[in-house]
């Protein structure tokens, strides 16, 4: 059975389909699996079980890029074609079934979106397949003895990025003798444009304390780091979906963006913004998405400390 699965350009937007893909691979057995992504999300998608080849998207002028897929996919014959991002190449490759996601305008999360393509309530959580050597590698990284505080002081706008001062603030607040993780290491993690905020948060820390992988680790690597974690904290980014994807403590920074669709999903997710609602900063005068001015600074560190003590609690009394 064939599947050309169509999936997001975005990686925090890709990491959320996975859910659906795993989702198709535990009901459909034996599927010979196509995937085709934003060129940054392809490794995501190399491991997972059944998948023969993935197609990296580079968008082009003129939607040159659906044309590129439809003469690599469009000799074939599909059993199902999943296209995730509505577009019009599902109704002109030859297929069995065709499941088109189309836009949504219910304030819901981007999972029970997905989900509800096929009738799916709960959706699926999202999964990845890390390979053995990416678990090796983050077992060498970070070594078991102690807790360990992950942060992602990046995101792909600047309009979503928490000052690094602050986050340098909640390093030593969260890691002091009487704070939640006591001495903990701690893990930092970024796109390699991120490199340089992340610097300046490792600064809070000994640097014998602190292992930088911005930039210098791939996606499952990343991920299987992040399974050794106590918390993750940061901004709305394809790293807080990695993480929130783990199971493990995940708390999203959010302002310009709509933490009931994309916070961190799970029972040990949790979202946090400033006094101002998102319908309040998209509103406000002057605003202008092309600009990278931060809209997170009503978001105090206190607010923050508050809501990772209180997802730690939350945690620790479900254990």
């Amino acid at each position: 059975m064939r599947l050309l699965f169509i999936s997001y350009n975005r990686i925090g937007d890709a990491v959320l389909s996975t859910g659906l893909l795993g989702h198709l691979i535990e009901r459909r057995q034996g599927l010979r699996i196509w995937v085709a992504c934003g060129p940054q999300a392809v490794e995501l998608f190399q491991p997972t079980p059944g998948v023969e080849r993935v197609i990296a998207l580079t968008k082009q002028p003129l939607a040159g890029h659906w044309l590129a897929l439809w003469r690599q996919a469009g000799p074939w014959r599909w059993d199902l074609v999943v296209d995730l991002r509505a577009s019009l190449i599902a109704y002109f490759l030859s297929a069995g079934e065709r499941r088109v996601l189309r836009p949504d305008r219910a304030a819901r999360h981007r999972l029970q979106h997905l989900g509800a393509l096929f009738g799916l309530d709960p959706p699926p959580r999202p999964r990845l397949w890390p390979t053995a050597a990416d678990g090796a590698r983050a077992a060498s990284l970070l070594p078991a003895g102690g807790p360990i505080l992950a942060l992602a002081p990046g995101a792909n706008w600047g309009g979503k990025v928490w000052p690094a001062e602050r986050f340098a603030e909640l390093v030593g607040r969260l890691t002091a003798s009487g704070g939640p993780l006591p001495g903990a290491r701690l893990l930092l993690l970024g796109a390699p444009g991120e490199r340089a905020i992340c610097a300046r948060v490792a600064a809070a820390l000994p640097a014998e304390r602190v292992i930088d992988i911005a930039g210098r680790a791939g996606l499952l690597t990343a991920f299987a780091c992040l399974r050794r974690v106590s918390l993750f904290v940061g901004n709305d980014s394809a790293a807080m979906h990695l993480a929130a994807t783990t199971g493990q403590p995940t708390l999203g920074l959010f302002g310009p963006s709509r933490e009931e669709r994309y916070g961190p999903w799970g029972a040990h997710g949790a979202s946090v913004r400033g006094e101002r609602s998102f319908r309040e900063i998209v509103g406000q005068p002057g605003y202008d998405y092309r600009r990278q001015d931060s809209h997170m600074l009503d978001l105090s560190v206190d607010k923050v400390e508050a809501a990772a003590r209180a997802l730690l609690a939350r945690g620790r009394a479900v254990e």
